[in-house]
């Protein structure tokens, strides 16, 4: 599709969100919106014309790219054919969205509760680790993030919980493995992994294990910085939960669905979780829709006890028609294999050469189609480029590198002192390469702030 100007239409369209939308996670004063007026495979463009390269993913949601003709034209059959119906019935696409959900999720994940998102998965799947073990706490990490629901956002460990804690919650937070900013000293990979699992074994221990309903841990993190988890440090949480009776649950929201290169990223540990959240990737967020994967002993709490909670647009017909078009057109596109084999051979080798150029970036991680940049002032002292949750002029420099992006057509995701990589996940070589010269552009600016 060719991008038209219509930059009256543009206007009009800014005017109205500035008149009447509350944006989230924003000072309402302080934001300018771009007006977006049209959208295609890996790109944008706004009614200038304007094209930009996504490499955000709408919020790493458009796994499949923007307008997958196979999932419009399933979206517009189930509307004529059933558009909504309550959840409590047994409707075509809901339960072939579940089947083929469940063909692809480790172990025996095989019952499905749709949710309509990522947070009230999470929001779930703690209440029912919490109804499973008959206990209160939670623990999570805190680099992480989980949602903005109330129980979701206390789960969350990152900044964006602190308005909205008030300790009451039941959530007790650790430190999650990440070598390149350890908190334990670590020298090595091997030392993290060990020093992580026994610092998360000493929080349970003082916290009480008869007390600790579940673990709730993203399989890579990823808004906190795509932090690829060292070799072991899963499967030993894992041991850590079957030791206590605790629940693991994974948080695949943004790493499932082909981000990483394989269905979930769990798979590239084996391990399997008790339950795990999902969204976004699941129908690249062309209608609002995501889940819990339950395993068979969790589900068999509930074989004759009601479980207390559901949604009115559980499982919604036109969600679950586009899940279904969009895992489908997966596997027969080799999307998860495209994203695996240009993370390796195009995305990991052009972020790594970057960083031999560029002294604003400190490390270089990911798989698939999920990196991160973590860009600092000083490479030998590994100090942030910007202060930690840094807002206004303190900002500053992330501003420019962010600004220096666009104004080279990439849209960059950014993140405190990280900047992600993280286009859809059908991507070609070509646009990665003209998305990877515009970042290259645009470290040119955040270079300009380091000693």
């Amino acid at each position: 599709m060719t991008p038209q100007t219509d930059p009256q239409a543009g206007a009009a369209v800014k005017a109205a969100d500035r008149a009447h939308v509350f944006h989230s996670w924003s000072a309402q004063e302080l934001i300018d919106p771009l007006a977006v007026a049209g959208a295609e495979g890996s790109y944008f463009w706004d009614y200038d014309g304007k094209r930009y390269l996504d490499f955000t993913s709408g919020l790493v949601f458009t796994n499949i790219g923007y307008q997958h003709p196979k999932v419009v034209a399933a979206i517009q059959e189930q509307a004529a054919k059933l558009a909504t119906f309550a959840p409590a019935f047994a409707v075509e696409a809901r339960s072939e969205a579940a089947r083929l959900i469940a063909e692809r999720t480790p172990g025996d994940l095989d019952k499905i509760f749709f949710t309509n998102g990522g947070a009230d998965a999470v929001e779930h799947a703690v209440r029912m680790a919490r109804l499973h073990t008959g206990r209160p706490k939670v623990l999570s990490a805190y680099r992480s993030y989980h949602g903005g629901t109330q129980q979701a956002i206390n789960v969350t460990g990152d900044p964006r919980r602190w308005a909205s804690d008030s300790g009451t919650a039941g959530v007790v937070h650790f430190w999650a493995p990440f070598l390149y900013r350890s908190r334990f000293y670590a020298e090595t990979e091997e030392q993290e992994c060990a020093r992580a699992l026994e610092h998360l074994e000493t929080t349970i221990a003082f916290e009480g294990p008869s007390t600790v309903a579940a673990i709730v841990l993203e399989t890579i993190p990823g808004t906190a910085g795509i932090m690829v988890p060292p070799a072991g440090y899963l499967a030993g949480v894992r041991e850590i939960c079957d030791k206590y009776g605790i629940v693991f649950v994974l948080d695949e929201v943004m790493a499932g669905f082909g981000r990483t290169g394989t269905w979930f990223a769990a798979d590239l540990y084996g391990v399997v979780p008790d339950l795990m959240t999902f969204a976004k990737g699941v129908n690249s967020g062309y209608v609002p829709l995501g889940g819990v994967a339950i395993s068979a002993e969790i589900a068999q709490t509930f074989a004759r006890r009601p479980y207390p909670g559901g949604l009115t647009y559980s499982g919604h017909p036109l969600a679950c028609a586009a899940a279904v078009a969009t895992l489908t057109a997966m596997a027969e596109e080799g999307v998860v294999e495209n994203a695996a084999q240009l993370g390796e051979t195009v995305v990991g080798p052009a972020l790594r050469e970057l960083a031999e150029r560029h002294p604003s970036v400190g490390e270089v991680r990911g798989v698939g189609m999920f990196w991160a940049l973590e860009l600092v002032r000083d490479r030998e002292t590994r100090e942030p480029l910007v202060p930690y949750n840094a807002t206004g002029e303190a900002n500053a420099p992330m501003a420019a590198f962010a600004a220096a992006a666009k104004a080279h057509g990439l849209w960059p995701f950014v993140n405190m002192n990280r900047t992600h990589v993280v286009p859809p996940c059908t991507v070609t070589e070509a646009e990665l390469k003209d998305g990877l010269a515009a970042l290259d552009a645009a470290l040119s600016v955040a270079d300009e702030h380091t000693v």
